[in-house]
């Protein structure tokens, strides 16, 4: 039995067939679906929006966790509660008023989480810790998938599991960026939660 929640991350599925994608996922009894949004701004690459995660929603009762990589996340969260999110996950680095984005998303009666890229240091989002239900710790740089895992990120989770203890709170840590058969047990080791896979899930090597 895995001590770990997986989320595959459709931005390695095959774009052409999602609905497999996400029939692929359920088989292989993952809870979460990572589902990466890219505005071409806040991230070099545009992926996908709100009539996709739409689209998606009907097929399958797991849990959707929509990491907002954009600008001005505010901006977009009431669409994509709209359209099916269970979590919402917008970036530390996108916003200049996080306290307020966080209570936008549970004013719409979802989950929220908070993200940081490799370079932002875990003290920066300690006064959030308390009011979000996730945390998203970015392993590698966002808006690309199929890259290598950067070890020094992985002591963020540990920094985490700590603070999480230390006050008394109940936050999921989830990791996302070159995790795989590999580099899958130092995560797991440092005391995450939430595990995001993408191109080791869909290749197999993952499960």
């Amino acid at each position: 039995m895995n001590n770990y929640i997986l989320a595959p991350s459709l931005l390695s599925a095959d774009f052409s067939d999602l609905k497999s994608a996400v029939k692929m996922i359920e088989a292989k009894n993952a809870q979460f679906i990572h589902i990466d949004v890219m505005d071409g701004s806040f991230v070099p690459e545009i992926s996908y929006g709100q009539p996709v995660v739409r689209s998606l929603r009907p097929l399958t009762e797991l849990i959707f966790d929509v990491h907002l990589m954009v600008d001005n996340p505010e901006r977009q969260i009431e669409s994509f509660a709209r359209a099916g999110a269970d979590y919402i996950t917008f970036h530390l680095e996108s916003s200049s008023d996080c306290a307020s984005v966080i209570d936008k998303i549970h004013a719409l009666n979802k989950k929220a989480g908070i993200s940081i890229k490799p370079k932002t240091s875990v003290d920066k989002i300690e006064n959030y810790l308390s009011k979000v239900d996730l945390v998203l710790v970015m392993t590698v740089e966002p808006g690309y998938g199929g890259q290598k895992i950067i070890p020094e990120c992985v002591e963020k989770v540990s920094e985490l599991v700590e603070l999480r203890r230390k006050h008394n709170l109940n936050f999921k840590i989830s990791v996302d960026g070159g995790v795989n058969e590999n580099t899958i047990q130092s995560v797991i080791d440092a005391g995450a939660d939430v595990i995001v896979s993408g191109s080791a899930f869909f290749a197999g090597r993952l499960s």
